[in-house]
Parts: structure tokens; C-alpha cells; sequence
């Protein structure tokens, strides 16, 4: 039997049924469309959480206080809230004459209450150099970064993120040349940053308070080492040497001489891309793996109707085989049929995740208002279109089969 004629009989008898036909292909539509939709959210969340670690800075590498001894990447005392008072100046200005080193940040961290008159939000305060700005690539958009001479002569200015400026002063308001209270000091604010989103620990870079370095550790916490130290590599050197550099640097300066007595932790920009890629890819595996369960049941959902309608048309068969049709021919025609009604359930799916991806996308950019980026992956049309095939043949070729295995006389008799 030619496929074109196989492909006609199919199509009219589904047309015969429609509603159950359309019934039927409904649990296909839905887990196609949950796969799209699924993948396609974990993809663009995957590019969101990585587009905010590329923004930390170019080429930076970040050295943690305290060990590991969990191998790479484990988490670092000082994660882990311990207080480790390893990373001093003297490691900083070493750091900074080294020649694949184009530039070395560091900073104190703590968390406190911001205040301005009535309005009030508890934040995280970054005591920082005023090069800062340039290696982590934070950029101010209103006013200006605080400059040397601030931090040589404790001047009690600070630069605030975009959603704190909003919050303490009001939507559209210009903080700039007012003043806030942090830890009972009161601070200028000389400037407000682009919005950035999270960064790294975790850090809302768009709710946070910049104060020079001296202030923040003499007057505001009362220490003389770092929460971390930060190193922009040169240009003209890899990454995996210019870390080389800082591991053997800071060990000659703390006097180790065993790696595994390290009193720091380095991560590179690629090793947190890295785990993080891999956990995002994953977790959008593991939402696909969870959509695809609806497909099974739409899959069983085919099987069962085509076994309805092979006891239906048993007449039909029985009829077909004594004009000289095979088994062959009846197991190709059901067959196709229910090829058909997966591929038709797949291609409406493929349309409605489409259009609920671009919905979501609209509110989470529009009404949410989150940098989000919008991601329809390939892959996620391809393994849908793949596993609406393979739902189709699996699930169609018993009651294919048991169509086929039918004989023409009993099938004649039958009532």
C-alpha cells in the first residue's frame, strides 16, 4: 500500500472522529508544550545567572580567606560565615607588583541598616578602594565614584545601588548630594549605580552601599584584613598562570610551603561559569525530564484509543484482508494513524510553548521588570519533535499489531 494512500485513509478517519481525535491528541499538546516551556525557562535562567557572574568583572580572579580540603571548589571557611582574618594589606600590595596583575581590589564587608528619615533597609556595606569601580566593572550611572583622595582622608561618602537609591529616597528621585545613615555615621552619597543584579556570595549588587576602605574597616567594623581580595589578570597572560602567580605569591608571603596548608581559596571567573553552567543544565534537564511524564500518559492516552478502535473496525479489517489487503498493510494504516495524531499534537504543542514562553517573557520583562533574556532553544523543539515520534511508533505498534493479527473470517462474523 503507497504511503500517500496510507496517509489518506489516516487522515479521513481521524477527520470521521474529530473530538475524540482532538481528546487524544490533548495529552500530547500538553506535554510537548511543557517541555518547550520548561527547557525554555531553565535555558534563559541558565543565561541570566551566568550574563551576572560575567559581569563581576574582565578576567577576575577571587581569593577567599581560609582553605579547603574538599578539593575544587568546595566551600571556603569564610563561606561558610567563619570569621578568617588571613587576607591583610601586605598581601595586597604584593599582589599588586606582580606584572601579569593589571589590577588588585579588596574589600570588608558587613551588613547593616541604611537610613534615610523614616525609610529604612537593612543592606549589605562594601568597604572598598577607589579602584574598585574599574576591576570589578561597576559602573555608576548618576554622580560620580569616590576618588583616592576620599579614601586617603576618610571622607564619609558613599555610593548607593539603583533599587536602594529608590527605596530610601523614592522612585525618580536624585540622591545624589543627600546624605544616609549607616552604623550611625552619616554618609554623601555621591553617586548611584547601574543596576547589576546579583552578584557574587549571593550579594544584591543593586541594594548595596560603597564606602571608602578606610572608613569602613577603622570606623564602621573595627578590623585589618579582608572579607576578599579581588585580581584582574593582565591581558597579555592566561588565566591559569596569572592564578599560578597568585597561589605562589600569597604562599611566599604567608610563609606556606605545603599547598594543602593553603590559609586562602582562589576561583577563577571560569571555575564559578563552569559550576554554574553545569548546575543549570541539569536542573533544565531534570524540568524537561519531569514535563516529559505527560507525554507517557499522553502516549498511553493513543494507545488506548487505537485499541478502541481496533475492536471498533473489526468489520472494517476483516473486509480489507479478504479484498487482498496484508497484515503488513492493516499494521502500516493504524500505524500511521497514530503517527499522525502524535505529530499533529506535536506541531500544536511546539505552537502553544511558544506562545506561553513568550508570555512569560513578557510579564517577567514588563510587569516584573527583570533583565530577563529570552531563550527558545532548538533543542527543546528538536526533543519534542523526537519524542512525539518515538510516543507515536511506541505506543501505536501494539494495537497495530494486534489489528494486523486479526483473522479475515472471525473478523467478518464479528459483532
Amino acid at each position: 500500500m503507497r504511503v500517500s494512500d496510507l496517509i489518506k485513509s489516516s487522515r479521513a478517519t481521524l477527520k470521521h472522529g474529530k473530538m475524540r481525535s482532538l481528546l487524544t491528541m490533548l495529552g500530547i499538546v500538553i506535554g510537548i508544550s511543557s517541555v518547550i516551556v520548561l527547557m525554555s525557562i531553565g535555558q534563559s535562567a541558565q543565561d541570566y545567572i551566568l550574563a551576572q557572574v560575567q559581569g563581576l568583572g574582565s578576567n577576575l580572579i577571587i581569593i577567599l580567606p581560609g582553605g579547603t580540603n574538599n578539593g575544587r571548589l568546595s566551600s571556603p571557611a569564610s563561606a561558610q560565615g567563619i570569621i578568617i582574618t588571613s587576607l591583610v594589606q601586605q598581601d595586597v600590595d604584593a599582589l599588586a607588583r606582580d606584572p601579569s596583575i593589571s589590577g588588585v581590589t579588596e574589600e570588608a564587608r558587613g551588613q547593616a541598616t541604611a537610613s534615610v528619615g523614616d525609610n529604612n533597609e537593612t543592606i549589605t556595606f562594601d568597604s572598598i578602594p577607589a579602584n574598585y569601580f574599574t576591576v570589578r566593572n561597576f559602573a555608576v550611572q548618576t554622580g560620580y565614584p569616590f576618588t583616592d583622595n576620599d579614601v586617603q582622608s576618610l571622607n564619609h561618602v558613599a555610593v548607593i545601588g539603583s533599587t536602594l537609591a529608590s527605596t530610601l529616597f523614592g522612585p525618580g528621585s536624585d540622591p545624589v548630594g543627600q546624605y544616609i545613615n549607616v552604623k550611625n555615621i552619616q554618609f554623601k552619597v555621591v553617586g548611584v549605580l547601574a543596576s547589576k543584579g546579583t552578584g557574587a556570595f549571593g550579594v544584591d549588587q543593586d541594594n548595596l552601599v560603597l564606602v571608602p576602605i578606610t572608613v569602613g574597616q577603622k570606623q564602621m567594623l573595627g578590623i585589618n584584613y579582608f572579607s576578599d581580595i579581588e585580581v584582574q589578570a593582565n591581558n597579555a597572560y592566561t588565566i591559569p598562570f596569572v592564578q599560578s602567580r597568585v597561589e605562589s605569591i600569597l604562599e611566599q608571603d604567608h610563609n606556606i610551603t605545603d599547598p594543602s596548608k593553603d590559609d586562602f581559596t582562589i576561583e577563577t571567573q571560569q571555575d564559578v561559569l563552569s559550576l554554574l553552567g553545569n548546575i543549570t543544565s541539569i536542573l533544565t534537564l531534570f524540568l524537561a525530564a519531569i514535563a516529559s511524564i505527560s507525554l507517557v500518559v499522553g502516549g498511553i492516552g493513543i494507545m488506548n484509543i487505537m485499541l478502541v478502535s481496533v475492536i471498533e473496525r473489526t468489520k472494517e479489517i476483516g473486509l480489507r484482508k479478504s479484498v487482498g489487503a496484508t497484515n503488513n498493510d492493516i499494521l502500516q494504516q493504524f500505524l500511521v494513524e497514530s503517527v499522525m495524531l502524535t505529530f499533529i499534537g506535536g506541531v500544536i504543542g511546539i505552537a502553544l510553548g511558544g506562545v506561553v514562553v513568550g508570555l512569560a517573557w513578557l510579564i517577567i520583562t514588563k510587569v516584573a521588570d527583570i533583565a530577563w533574556t529570552f531563550a527558545f532553544p532548538l533543542s527543546a523543539v528538536l526533543l519534542a519533535v523526537a519524542v512525539s515520534s518515538v510516543t507515536g511508533i511506541a505506543f501505536g505498534i501494539y494495537p497495530a499489531r494486534q489489528a494486523a493479527k486479526k483473522s479475515p473470517i472471525e473478523a467478518l462474523r464479528y459483532e
